[in-house]
């Protein structure tokens, strides 16, 4: 699949942040509600500096596997809270371009609105490939929510500056929730639904389990 260049890989967190407030307009907050291929996104890091971008494409009704590709790397970018995804984002859009499948929807380990300049990991990521993408946090960075009820599908919003940027999602009974937020081309509501049918005996998204996994043990 391609991946649109639109801008180059910033050097500075001035011109990191200049990106995301240049792209962020280009944000899209609705969407279609069903997919048929659904990517997972993760990337693991070998020390400090060295990575593996894993992205793994689920069948979305069965979540047997289509295509599954990686790409190893070093982290392209200082670790700055909030600028974390520029450490990943070049092996990531290498590792999908490697894909001969284009899926429809991306899910990635970490955030998209619910980010203090309002353009995480899921935003960039939709914005560069025109996808539909959202975020799916494993602990909160951002804004603030009451928990969620106990029963699977329970969900509280997440607030951050007045706005709602995500749900805190419980995605299995008594388990900790998951923090969603949309990245591209989906609304809330679709996003939520998306993370819960894709987590049918896990905490985590099926894709996002099996990218994790890849990432640490690509061979």
């Amino acid at each position: 699949m391609h991946v649109k260049q639109l801008h180059p890989w910033p050097t500075s967190v001035a011109e990191a942040e200049s990106v995301q407030d240049r792209l962020r307009g280009q944000v899209e907050l609705t969407g279609p509600d069903t997919f048929t291929l659904v990517a997972g996104l993760d990337v693991h890091y070998h020390g400090d500096d060295e990575l593996t971008a894993a992205v793994v494409v689920l069948d979305a009704g069965t979540l047997e596997p289509v295509e599954e590709v990686v790409a190893h790397g070093e982290a392209a970018f200082p670790y700055v809270p909030g600028l974390f995804a520029f450490r990943e984002l070049p092996a990531l859009v290498a590792a999908l371009e490697r894909l001969t499948v284009t899926p429809d929807l991306l899910v990635c380990d970490g955030y998209g609105l619910a980010h203090p300049r309002s353009f995480g990991l899921a935003c960039h990521l939709g914005v560069l490939t025109g996808l539909p993408a959202l975020g799916v946090g494993k602990t909160p960075f951002v804004g603030t929510h009451e928990p969620p009820g106990p029963e699977r599908g329970a969900w509280t919003p997440i607030v951050h500056d007045g706005a709602t940027v995500g749900r805190a999602l419980r995605t299995q009974r008594e388990i900790k929730p998951v923090y969603v937020s949309q990245g591209h081309r989906i609304t809330l509501d679709a996003a939520t639904d998306q993370v819960l049918r894709l987590t049918p005996r896990y905490r985590l998204p099926e894709p996002v389990r099996r990218a994790d996994h890849l990432a640490r043990h690509p061979s």
